[in-house]
């Protein structure tokens, strides 16, 4: 059968981006060729059906389209720049080199119209799902019966390796329990990985296992126009999430390499690309080729981006509309200065999962943005937004034990744009979201992680579950903010600190009561990470702490006075921030001409920096109550006192004290 006018002009448009993506990788020595060949003809289709405004990234009611294969970037990069993005025919010929535009995977706030960084495989795909939550949330609390404001899709470009990732289990799971109709997964199923055919490790029914979770299924085959139009077509009125599982092959145009593993990550060589160019009609000399019909055809996505954000704003501003607008306002500008924060003073002791869960129901309360929840361990941790509802109508957000698709979730809500998301899990689970941590890190993502039972204080649940190094390794994470609160009204300080900042923050929290500290201290060095919380003239000793081991640092200070040692007490709720003050303020804080002495129970090695000797933990806990561990390991006030008499070759002697005055 002849191809339709119609079609010629798709597949010149895709033999564009094929070419393109092949030109940059060539130039670069480096990169992904074959998906971005491969997926060229369901890119140009897709093309026509997606809402966006390349002059406006940001306008609200886009279409989402995640690129979770981020290593298809020749693909990403080459629509762009043909759609009319901040990403200029420069831009492609500098990719992948040092302060390009266009780095060898995907990142936002680097470059102009992309949704989000994806990387390692299987992000994209439950960031997605994130955005398509964050929009059936919005939609709940700004549409009406007769106007929706809040009406797009949220597309996700897919292969095989991100579906063999664990983490797209969890999310797509999740989003067929949700009935999120407004996700499109398009699942690029070309049978081949960087070792071979995908059947030397994968086997499944891929539709099945998709149905089984409650999707809409479809097949096209990926190369056809009219299969792939048509597909696109019918998923604006599903009711469910769909996947479209397009049949492609890898690579495709590029001769005998064509469907080849070898077209996977690595140039096809100038001989080839030129021949491929023959054969399509290009000039096989030329490089980084764009017609001109193909361009006007690609750049018609500017007027028409530009056209259906001024019908969206027109719709704003109806009569009818004026509360749904109000509603829409407050999620797009959340008034932190409204909450209502929890007053500890008279509470003697608070676990700080507690008084985090009494922070947390008084931030929701006041910012009609704010929500969250657990991976099934909402009454552990206490993040139940009390008479709040469930999702997607309420603010409670149910994961279900899906950590690492939790937190990648929760990334792609934090950057919607009218959605304040936190998640929770035990901080020794945090293992298992720690890929999506780093992501939310990288690119500034202000994601809440709420992290509790954080320390051997576990107790009888014993070493499995009783997190060491975990301190150590967030705290090694740049732009990542880890707080643990010496008692209830640190906490409430720390939240007021971390919701002004831009940046990802992670809430350690204990599971056993922590005295609430008198007399009141001045707060406003909490934002400055570390500040002095006892404070002796002719100190010769400083104790550094957080959490759950100051008290004992307090009361050791009260110790090693009786024997004559005067000691210093330093709070660090947030070494992070800490590290960041200028010399001034830190010699403020720790004395130089002071011996330094840091307790923590964890490995707690990054207090070398300002610790001449760190008492931390230096195997794995045990099970034991939680009481009987820090007395096994040597968190107790009397061996405190008595390393803090050998650093300084002061005669240690148990004295008994009675009450302590801290």
């Amino acid at each position: 059968m002849a191809m339709t006018e119609q079609n010629q002009m798709r597949k010149k448009m895709a033999n564009t981006i094929r070419f393109l993506a092949a030109d940059m990788v060539q130039k670069a020595n480096s990169g992904h060729p074959g998906a971005p060949m491969g997926l060229a003809d369901v890119a140009v289709v897709l093309s026509e059906h997606l809402s966006h405004n390349p002059k406006n990234p940001k306008w609200l009611n886009r279409d989402r389209l995640v690129f979770s294969g981020g290593h298809a970037t020749g693909l990403i990069y080459s629509l762009l720049h043909l759609w009319g993005y901040k990403v200029s025919l420069d831009d492609l010929k500098a990719f992948r080199q040092l302060g390009s535009n266009t780095p060898g995977h995907p990142e936002y706030g680097h470059t102009d119209g992309i949704e989000i960084t994806t990387g390692p495989l299987g992000q994209g795909v439950a960031n997605a799902v994130g955005f398509a939550m964050a929009e059936a949330y919005t939609a709940n609390q700004v549409n009406s019966e007769t106007c929706e404001l809040i009406d797009h899709k949220v597309y996700c470009l897919c292969g095989d390796g991100d579906l063999e990732e664990g983490i797209s289990y969890e999310a797509c799971a999740l989003a067929g329990h949700l009935g999120l109709k407004d996700l499109v997964l398009i699942y690029d199923s070309n049978e081949i990985t960087i070792e071979g055919d995908t059947s030397l490790a994968w086997s499944e029914n891929v539709a099945k296992r998709f149905e089984a979770q409650n999707w809409n299924v479809m097949k096209v085959n990926g190369h056809c126009y009219d299969d792939i139009d048509k597909a696109l077509t019918e998923v604006r009125s599903a009711d469910r999430p769909t996947i479209i599982i397009a049949n492609t092959i890898i690579g495709k145009g590029a001769c005998e390499l064509e469907g080849t593993h070898h077209t996977h990550g690595a140039p096809l060589g100038e001989k080839i690309i030129a021949e491929s160019k023959a054969r399509e009609g290009f000039d096989p000399d030329k490089t980084f080729q764009i017609p001109e019909d193909v361009l006007l055809r690609f750049r018609c996505a500017v007027e028409q981006g530009e056209l259906a954000e001024k019908e969206w704003i027109h719709r704003q501003k109806e009569a009818p509309l004026i509360e749904q607008n109000k509603a829409l306002e407050r999620l797009l500008n959340p008034d932190i200065s409204a909450i209502e924060y929890p007053d500890f003073s008279e509470d003697k002791a608070v676990a700080t999962r507690d008084s985090n869960g009494k922070i947390l129901n008084a931030i929701a309360k006041a910012v009609p943005s704010f929500l969250g929840g657990s991976a099934d361990l909402a009454p552990s941790n206490k993040t139940e937004l009390k008479e709040m509802g469930n999702f997607p109508k309420g603010k409670n957000l149910h994961f279900g034990i899906r950590e690492h698709s939790m937190a990648a979730i929760t990334n792609a809500m934090a950057l919607y744009g009218t959605t304040m998301p936190f998640n929770a899990t035990f901080f020794v689970f945090s293992d298992y979201l720690k890929p999506a941590a780093r992501i939310a890190a990288l690119t500034s993502i202000q994601n809440f992680f709420v992290w509790t039972h954080d320390s051997i204080g576990v107790g009888e649940d014993g070493p499995t579950h009783e997190p060491i190094e975990h301190l150590s390794q967030f705290r090694a994470l740049p732009n990542f903010y880890v707080w643990r609160p010496a008692d209830a009204t640190e906490n409430v300080e720390a939240w007021k600190t971390a919701l002004t900042m831009k940046a990802p923050h992670g809430f350690v929290l204990s599971r056993q009561k922590l005295k609430t500290l008198k007399p009141k201290r001045d707060f406003g060095e909490v934002s400055r990470g570390a500040y002095i919380v006892k404070k002796r003239e002719g100190a010769t000793v400083t104790l550094m702490a957080s959490g759950s081991e100051l008290m004992p640092c307090l009361q050791a200070a009260c110790h090693l006075d009786a024997l004559g040692v005067k000691a210093n007490v330093v709070s660090v709720p947030c070494l992070d921030l800490f590290n960041e003050q200028d010399n001034t303020y830190r010699e403020t804080v720790i004395d130089p001409a002071t011996t330094v002495l840091a307790v923590e129970a964890a490995t707690a090695t990054e207090y070398y920096r300002y610790a001449d000797d760190v008492l931390g933990m230096e195997s794995f806990g045990a099970s034991a109550p939680a009481d009987l561990l820090f007395e096994k390991f040597g968190f107790t006030v009397q061996n405190i006192t008595k390393r803090a008499c050998g650093l300084v070759g002061a005669e240690y002697r148990y004295i008994e004290l009675g009450v302590c005055k801290v």
